[in-house]
Parts: C-alpha cells; sequence; structure tokens
C-alpha cells in the first residue's frame, strides 16, 4: 500500500480513472500511513470515517461518471481552517473543541470537486511562528533528518504539519497559509512545493485570521504539477470575503511545460546578505544557470527598500494580530476560565488559553495602535509598505517577468536553535519572504538541492500579480533540472 502514498496528485488522478485502484483503497493506505507516522506529530485530528464515506461517495461519482477534478484525492487540512463539524483551533488552548456550524470556502471548493478529508493538520498557535514550536499540541517534527544524526529538526512554520503530511507521505497535498512565508520557508524546510497566491486569489472566508490583509491560503504539494491542479480548486471570487478578487482562474496546469524562452528574470541585488551561507549562494547560481538554460534571460533588479520589510512585516502583522485576536474572550466560544467578575474572566482566560509567542504579538500589535504611537509605528509602516510593493511595480513594467530568490536563510534548524532569548533570532527566519506578502504578489517554494548535511533547500520565484502560471512553468524548470528529494522513512517502525 506504500505505493499508493507515493503517488503524485495527477498520478493517483490518473489511476482512478483507470480504475488501477479505489479512492477506498487510496484513504485507506494514507490512514494506514498516519498511523505509522504519529511520531511526528503532524495531524492533530484524523477524521477516519469522514474519510472513508466520502472516499465511497468518490468511488460512485467515478463509477457513475461524474468525478470531479479532485475526485478520490485525500488531503490534509492545516488546523486554521474551519471545518463543519470537525473540530477547529488554531492549534490554540483558547479554542478548545470548538467544532464549526460552517464550512471555509477554499475547503468547501477541495470538497466540491471531490477530495477527501484524512484530518487536521497541526501548525503554531494562529499560524505566528516559523518553526512549528508555538502549538498547544506540541512540536512537529520534520521527516528529514541531517545526514548522520538523529536530531529532531523543525518543519518550518507556521504551517509546519502540513508540509510534514506532504513530504512524509501522509497526505497527497495540503492546505496551509502564509502571512509572512508560512507556506514557502516549510516547504523548503520539507522538500516540497508550496506557493502562496496573489492576495485575493484564494478566499479567506472561514479561515481563522491572524493578520488580515497579508494572510493567504494555499497549497502543499510534492511536484508543481500537482500545486497548480490544487490551486486551482482552491481559487475564485467568494461574495463572502470582500478581499477576494473577482478574476478569472486560468487551468494553472497547462502552464506546465510550458517554455520559459525569452522570460526576464530578476535577480534582486537586495537578497545577498552579509554572512549569508555559500550553499545558499551556490544553490541560488544553480538556479539562475538551469533558467538560463532553459532560455530565460537573467537581468539584475534593486529592490531598495527590502531592508524595511522585515521590521514593517513586524509591526503590521501584530497590529492586525491584536485586533483579531480581540474576539477570544471566553464569553462565546472556546476557553472560559471563571473570575471575579467579567473584567478578570477576560484577563484569566486570554492569560491561561494564549500561549507566550501570542501574547508578545498581541502586546505589540496592542502597544504599535495605542494612542501617540500609531503615527510613530504602525501609519509608518504602512508607508513603508507602499513603497515596498511600488519597488516590485517598477520592476514589471521595466520588463521583468518574475524574480528568483533564496527561499530561506538555511536549512532546517533543531528545536531550540533559534529564538530562545531572542525572538528576532527566529523572526529572520522569513527575510526572504516577507516582502511578498507586503506586496501581495505570488510566491512559490520549489525544492532545489541538498545541503552539505543532508537537508532539502529551496529556490523562491516571485511573480507579477495574479500571474501564478507564469511561476508554474519556471518552477518546473528547476524542479526537472534538480529532480526530487524524499527523507529516509526513519518513523516506520
Amino acid at each position: 500500500m506504500s505505493e499508493l502514498t507515493a503517488l503524485t496528485i495527477a498520478g493517483a488522478r490518473d489511476g482512478l480513472k483507470k480504475k488501477d485502484f479505489s479512492a477506498a483503497e487510496l484513504a485507506d493506505a494514507h490512514l494506514s500511513a498516519i498511523e505509522e507516522a504519529r511520531a511526528l506529530n503532524a495531524y492533530v485530528l484524523e477524521t477516519p470515517e469522514r474519510a472513508r464515506a466520502m472516499a465511497k461517495a468518490a468511488d460512485a461519482r467515478i463509477a457513475a461518471g461524474n468525478a470531479g477534478p479532485l475526485e478520490g484525492i485525500p488531503l490534509a487540512i492545516k488546523d486554521l481552517f474551519c471545518t463543519e463539524g470537525v473540530r477547529t483551533t488554531a492549534c490554540s488552548h483558547i479554542l478548545d473543541n470548538f467544532v464549526p456550524a460552517y464550512e471555509s470556502t477554499v475547503t468547501a471548493q477541495l470538497w466540491r470537486d471531490g477530495a477527501v478529508l484524512l484530518g487536521k493538520t497541526n501548525c503554531d498557535e494562529f499560524a505566528m511562528g516559523s518553526s512549528n514550536e508555538t502549538s498547544y499540541f506540541g512540536n512537529v517534527v520534520n521527516p528529514w533528518r541531517r545526514k548522520g544524526a538523529n536530531t529532531p529538526l523543525v518543519p518550518g512554520g507556521s504551517s509546519g504539519g502540513s508540509a510534514a503530511a506532504v513530504a512524509a507521505n501522509l497526505a497527497l497535498g495540503a492546505t496551509g497559509t502564509d502571512t509572512g512565508g508560512s507556506i514557502r520557508q516549510p516547504a523548503a524546510f520539507t522538500g516540497t512545493v508550496g506557493i502562496k497566491p496573489t492576495y485575493g486569489r484564494c478566499s479567506r472566508w472561514g479561515v481563522v485570521a491572524f493578520a488580515s490583509s497579508l494572510d493567504q491560503a494555499g497549497p502543499f504539494t510534492r511536484t508543481v504539477r500537482d500545486a497548480a491542479i490544487l490551486l486551482r480548486s482552491m481559487s475564485g471570487h467568494d461574495p463572502k470575503d470582500t478581499t477576494s478578487a473577482d478574476v478569472p482562474v486560468p487551468n494553472f496546469e497547462a502552464a506546465i511545460g510550458k517554455s520559459v524562452k525569452g522570460l526576464r528574470i530578476g535577480i534582486p541585488k537586495e537578497y545577498r546578505l552579509d554572512g549569508m551561507p555559500a550553499e545558499i549562494e551556490r544553490l541560488w547560481e544553480q538556479g539562475r544557470a538551469w533558467l538560463k538554460r532553459a532560455g530565460a534571460e537573467l537581468v539584475d533588479v534593486s529592490l531598495p527598500h527590502t531592508k524595511y520589510a522585515l521590521p514593517a512585516y513586524y509591526i503590521v502583522a501584530p497590529a492586525e494580530a491584536s485586533s483579531n485576536l480581540a474576539r477570544y474572550d471566553g464569553v462565546r466560544y472556546g476557553l472560559r476560565v471563571e473570575g471575579r467578575d467579567l473584567i478578570d474572566m477576560y484577563e484569566k482566560t486570554r492569560g491561561e488559553g494564549f500561549g507566550a509567542e501570542v501574547r508578545r504579538r498581541v502586546m505589540i500589535g496592542t502597544y504599535v495602535l495605542s494612542a501617540g504611537y500609531y503615527d510613530a509605528y504602525y501609519l509608518r509602516a504602512q508607508k513603508v509598505r507602499t513603497l515596498i510593493k511600488r519597488d516590485f511595480e517598477e520592476c514589471f513594467k521595466a520588463g521583468v517577468h518574475a524574480m528568483l530568490t533564496p527561499a530561506t536563510p538555511s536549512a532546517a534548524f533543531a528545536f531550540g536553535e533559534k529564538g530562545g532569548a531572542d525572538p528576532v533570532e527566529m523572526y529572520l527566519n522569513d527575510i526572504f519572504t516577507v516582502t511578498v506578502n507586503m506586496a501581495g504578489l505570488p510566491g512559490i517554494s520549489v525544492p532545489a538541492g541538498l545541503d552539505t548535511q543532508g537537508l532539502p533547500l529551496g529556490l523562491q520565484l516571485i511573480g507579477r500579480p495574479f500571474d501564478e502560471a507564469t511561476l508554474f512553468s519556471l518552477g518546473e524548470v528547476i524542479e526537472q533540472a534538480a529532480g526530487r528529494f524524499a527523507p529516509r522513512r526513519w518513523w516506520a517502525r
């Protein structure tokens, strides 16, 4: 049955169509794999009964000739997406046992197209983290290990559970959310493909909010083609979400294999950081060579306000988090800790319900929005954000089709290795990814090689607004040149 879990979405789709196996067999193979891999802590809730029922219905539709684009494809869903009748907690104690009475738009579209729910995946609490070490349900363990070592490594965050599930063959694909790199960074750390689409491409309705002007849903898969397949089902205008863009959704899969000859690829000089590891620089150089060999034209570009992106992001995101998380007060749903009066109940509930990182960001956000500091911090950060967006616009106006950068400043690191005494050390993991969110652009991380310790590294492609198709074409060039990587299955006993 392990052969079934090693399939791609495209391969499983073809196998189901030819009746080489059934959706029920495919679901059962993944459910067995999940049981064997609980040491990874990738899932916080498994839904075997629902998976089998959905797979049975998929088989019936296939037999009747009514198969959808994702018919019978087993997926994992980040615990930030509300799923009707299935516990959704954002991996926070404050949302203990919350069971939504509604379905997020993104997951509703996946089920509409025939996908099968395997369970909810672990993530950093309220998506706040770069290593999946802030979850109330404990750390997710990266399926990858350093060569000759057994030190547990982080899978990246916040969507670490989804990334680990796809990398370890515990799902054919998974959903994630990306606020400052939370799809692309864990994708790079786990050797998977992860795309953050243009802001507004996927509806945010029914997704637990972190920072509303930055959050965007996207897929994790093992190949670029699979990411294109999954994103098509996840995308589309949603009247329930006022930030959802009313633009056509192309057949992204048609971009796979399309020639990239003549495309102008920008290489931003600001991404060459002091002290950047030599192997990251070599990987970037290799990526440039692959694209040039495929016919793309490489041009040096400048994004002068990139150096301000990280500090501006860590003002804007906590400010929006502070506002969004005000709704968790112990009154209507989730955890309630009784107090002497209403104010005491609020304080005790929020103090006990939120973890340390969430409390830190709420306090930062409340501070920068407070009287006397709003203009000095939040308003200034928003002005910087406009300048960051303008930098990209100038490059695209000059004829650049996409940009190539590293995805992360390093490979996966060990638990507790970063951010212990200084949280800024952890925040620096987002240095290559936050500009994309600040500008609302699409970005994809594609596995591009292994470091000297045998860990995966990713390259990032940044595209023009709503031009994810070009990223898929370019990403497939890198994928074909680099080959595919899989971790050693140390967790399967």
